[in-house]
């Protein structure tokens, strides 16, 4: 077994991020939106050719301002525009990040599964060769572990066995 997560990451470091990550939150909070899976999904999103035509109209709002909808301003366009382009760099931190912790979590996670696994294998053949003490680790395991049952041939017989 290639054991690549061997680190564990100190409490104090965790709390020290934590409190980072809160404070950032708090920094930005009075900025930031939250939008349901639906309005995110019916939402337009800007791209790269969309960002320029945006960036046209909004140049455009300033020299010919009378063909500004009643319903809107220049000034918001500019605030919508400036924001969506001042926020890809903390985005793009965050995201790194989160998919960092998300990779650690996973490798850290499903090393020690297998390690479990690799363990209560080990077990379960102590106890078939009656090893003291192997049976009744291995009948409390064997509980907890997260095996799926199907019938062979007319009996029941876990799929991990």
């Amino acid at each position: 077994m290639n054991n690549k997560h061997n680190q564990s990451i100190p409490q104090e470091v965790l709390d020290q991020a934590i409190a980072k990550i809160n404070e950032a939150g708090a920094i930005l909070k009075p900025y930031t939106l939250s939008l349901t899976p639906d309005e995110r999904k019916n939402m337009l999103k800007m791209g790269d050719k969309s960002s320029a035509f945006v960036e046209k109209a909004l140049e455009y709002t300033k020299t010919n301002p009378e063909f500004i909808p009643a319903f809107m301003t220049s000034a918001d366009l500019e605030i919508d525009l400036t924001d969506s382009k001042n926020l890809v760099g903390p985005v793009s931190l965050v995201t790194q990040l989160l998919y960092s912790l998300d990779d650690t979590m996973m490798v850290a996670g499903s090393e020690a599964y297998y390690a479990g696994l690799y363990y209560y294998k080990s077990v379960q053949q102590a106890a078939a060769m009656n090893i003291p003490g192997a049976k009744a680790i291995y009948e409390e395991l064997k509980k907890r572990f997260p095996g799926i049952s199907r019938k062979v041939d007319g009996s029941a017989s876990a799929a991990s066995k």
